[in-house]
């Protein structure tokens, strides 16, 4: 791409030039090629200027004055726009340049294409926000249906739980009743057992008290026979008692 600059090298107009140097001598600071066409040596020049600024940019004579600024065939803009964006750092967009890197045109392109980027991913964001169950579609249902599943199991586990303790409860109060009275029972064995050693041992009592009598009642130095009732069974033993003319007596 060409920059073309429109000049009037012979103008009388000290204005005129004065626009003029500030225009090129700009563009030289920022190392801008450029292809200067003067209109007073060259009538082509002057016509081709005339005819290519739009109308909404001639002055009311309709005789634009330079510089008059082109890139290529494009109408960038007169002395009066360059200027405006010259003070603004959009230079570079006046004349329809990349501005170039690290320059404070393009620090701020970059803001801007932040600030709009981020306006757009905003927008997008909110365009195609999806609710969250149109998104997980049918696996958002499966992951519900299978969370109460397990509550009603747990449910289910709870009361098999609480129907096996009232069991166990049950059992136990069955078997409390058992245990009792097989303890009775055996209490009452043990009376009996200790009812029969007591009889026993009466009637030894009474055999002995007999045999006593029989002995004292018998003559003196005669023997006799006594019938001992043991619990083996019935025993003959011989007593010899003492007498009055002996001297030693065996019972």
């Amino acid at each position: 791409m060409v920059i073309k600059v429109f000049l009037a090298s012979s103008s009388g107009s000290t204005a005129i030039k004065k626009k003029q140097q500030d225009v090129v001598g700009f563009l030289e600071a920022l190392k801008v090629d450029y292809t200067p066409l003067d209109i007073a040596c060259n009538e082509d020049n002057r016509m081709w200027m005339r005819q290519n600024v739009p109308e909404d940019k001639k002055p009311a004579n309709g005789i634009p004055l330079p510089p008059q600024i082109f890139n290529e065939e494009s109408y960038c803009g007169d002395y009066d726009t360059f200027f405006d964006a010259k003070e603004d750092n959009l230079v570079y967009t006046f004349l329809g340049l990349p501005p170039p890197p690290g320059s404070k045109e393009a620090e701020q392109a970059d803001k801007d294409n932040i600030v709009e980027n981020g306006t757009h991913a905003e927008e997008n964001l909110d365009d195609t926000i999806v609710p969250v169950e149109d998104r997980n579609g049918d696996s958002n249902k499966e992951v519900k249906q299978a969370t109460d599943e397990n509550e009603e199991g747990e449910g289910d586990e709870e009361e098999q739980e609480g129907a096996a303790k009232e069991e166990t409860a049950e059992t136990v109060g069955d078997e409390a009743p058992t245990e009792k009275e097989e303890e009775e029972a055996a209490v009452e064995e043990t009376d009996e057992v200790t009812e029969d050693t007591e009889g026993q041992a009466e009637e030894e009592e009474e055999q002995e008290e007999e045999e006593l009598r029989q002995l004292e009642s018998a003559p003196c130095g005669q023997g006799f026979e006594v019938w001992r009732v043991s619990p083996a069974g019935f025993s003959p033993s011989v007593a010899h008692l003492k007498g009055s003319s002996s001297k030693d007596s065996t019972l």
